[in-house]
């Protein structure tokens, strides 16, 4: 397929949706995610901790989706969603999950569980614009340990070195839990990924606590991409959406 002679810009965001609740589960806010989420209106939106189903939940609190997180969240706005189950338990599960105004024409989830630890996923889309060359959305939920995440990162990039072509591009966003910035570097140098706030502001975002940012775990990268630029965020509402703080950015490709 022949490249467009003029960039679609693509407006991506990522939150840990926190399955839903506040900082330390104390308000279900749902709701009122959704409605940020529409206000700034992305084309590709990357979660982390998305509740597929919890059956306890919505037997306990009123305003409980008769569907899953994802669709709630994508509702009329997004046509397209997929998603990526990883944690499973006796009440359901959560995992990761895209939504896109663009068509995803395939997707897999990949399961990066280190042993019988925690459980995590890279949910790989293909979404398909109108006319352009396949964009890879690439949503990532890493572990909480070094040496797990070193593993994951190895995934990652194997996942992107082999299973993407060299000539699309490619778009990675989440939940890193990389503070020491270890597995950044790792990123950049196997998979020739660039992260946006790194790219403009020389440091990667503190994204959580979200109401006082301190650890540097959330990111947004890509490769193949024209230009790219991070869009700034109120801090209200969003500080009181998570307990991370969202990311978003402009892609020209």
């Amino acid at each position: 397929m022949t490249q467009a002679a003029s960039p679609l810009t693509l407006k991506v965001l990522t939150v840990n949706t926190h399955k839903g609740f506040t900082l330390f589960n104390r308000r279900f806010i749902l709701h009122e995610l959704r409605d940020a989420l529409r206000e700034v209106s992305p084309d590709l939106v990357f979660l982390q901790e998305v509740l597929g189903q919890h059956h306890r939940h919505a037997s306990r609190i009123d305003a409980w989706p008769t569907t899953s997180h994802y669709e709630f969240l994508a509702d009329t706005l997004w046509s397209d969603y997929a998603y990526g189950r990883n944690a499973v338990y006796p009440h359901g599960h959560h995992g990761n999950a895209v939504l896109s105004k663009f068509p995803i024409v395939h997707h897999d989830n990949l399961d990066i569980s280190v042993a019988r630890h925690e459980k995590r996923g890279i949910l790989h889309c293909v979404v398909q614009p109108p006319g352009r060359a396949p964009v890879h959305a690439v949503c990532v939920h890493l572990g909480l340990r070094e040496g797990h995440r070193r593993s994951q990162v190895e995934q990652l990039c194997a996942r992107v070195r082999d299973g993407i072509p060299a000539g699309e591009p490619v778009v990675i966003a989440g939940d890193f839990n990389d503070w020491r910035l270890k597995a950044h570097r790792m990123l950049c140098r196997c998979a020739d990924l660039d992260e946006i706030h790194v790219a403009a502001r020389g440091a990667a975002p503190r994204t959580f606590p979200a109401g006082l940012p301190l650890l540097r775990l959330d990111r947004i990268y890509v490769r193949g991409a024209r230009r790219s630029a991070p869009i700034a965020l109120a801090q209200r509402p969003w500080s009181k959406l998570s307990d991370h703080a969202p990311l978003a950015a402009e892609i020209d490709i």
